[in-house]
């Protein structure tokens, strides 16, 4: 069998197995497939290459400039590959279980104050049906922590403006319920009533927030919506990140006391320390609140 048919067995099997969304099915046939060309470039088969194979290969993109980051998430992937191809008795062995993976530098979550999240929420005009749909996306993003992705694929049948509460299917097909807040479910309420009907322009849709064409937004069309908020709230646009409100959101709520694993939970992390992280942001704010205002600080 080549090496791209095998790499289709891997993905077919593992996404059903594990549940993946498609964005991480689609990362993982890229990197892998960068691994197949390279293995028939030097006449290589998945099913007989070894671990000194692999770390020519990798050796190769470090040459190449490909980021720490980069070459993480391909070892990771490698590794998936490599033992389910042993777990299928492809092979005999698993090439990938002695390969170790790069030191990644430790990176903190973008920051947003809590003005800035005020300044950025406030920025859209209601008045308008689109920018009333971006206000109260903003704020349900805000006082949920809801990824990007399950914001933008919310069904009615998954929220209760009623009860305050949404629910999510997150990664892994894993689900959690998680209040909304009496702000944002205000602002739902609003966009519902009011701004939804004009979006949807007599077509029938499931999708809380619909685009202009009475679809499901993308992503990358939410993200170019929350750039644009931020130029005109003068923030900083290149400072964002996809994620930075459910940044915020966790933030937050770490500054004000809340406990760790109730955070854990809103956000939908499978792991504690996933969540964490967060309270290295929580100290690095603390330690630059004491520096400033403690006289020996």
């Amino acid at each position: 069998m080549n090496n791209l048919s095998l790499v289709d067995l891997f993905l077919n099997e593992y996404w059903i197995e594990k549940g993946l969304s498609e964005n991480t099915v689609q990362s993982y046939r890229l990197d892998l497939t960068a691994l197949c060309h390279w293995s028939d470039q030097h006449n290589l088969s998945l099913e007989t290459l070894d671990s000194v194979d692999l770390q020519h290969f990798l050796g190769e993109r470090v040459e190449q400039g490909y980021k720490a980051s980069s070459t993480a998430r391909l070892l990771s992937a490698m590794r998936k590959l490599f033992q389910y191809l042993y777990r299928e008795k492809y092979r005999a062995d698993d090439p990938s279980a002695i390969l170790s993976s790069p030191k990644l530098p430790s990176r903190l979550p973008k920051y947003l104050s809590e003005q800035q999240v005020t300044d950025l929420l406030n920025t859209p005009n209601v008045e308008i049906p689109l920018e009333l749909r971006d206000k109260a996306m903003l704020e349900l993003l805000y006082a949920t922590g809801l990824r990007v992705t399950e914001l933008v694929s919310l069904t009615i049948e998954n929220m209760s403006v009623q009860q305050g509460v949404v629910r999510v299917i997150g990664k892994g097909n894993k689900e959690r319920i998680v209040p909304m807040g009496e702000e944002a479910a205000y602002w739902v309420r609003q966009f519902v009533l009011y701004g939804r009907p004009v979006l949807l322009n007599g077509q029938s849709s499931d999708i809380v927030f619909p685009s202009q064409r009475a679809r499901q937004m993308t992503r990358q069309t939410f993200w170019h919506r929350i750039k644009h908020y931020a130029v005109l709230a003068d923030i900083d646009a290149d400072a964002l990140s996809p994620h930075i409100l459910r940044h915020a959101f966790a933030t937050h709520l770490v500054n004000h006391g809340a406990d760790l694993r109730v955070v854990q939970m809103l956000l939908g992390h499978s792991d504690l320390s996933t969540t964490q992280i967060y309270t290295h942001v929580a100290k690095e704010r603390l330690k630059r609140l004491h520096e400033r205002f403690h006289p020996r600080g």
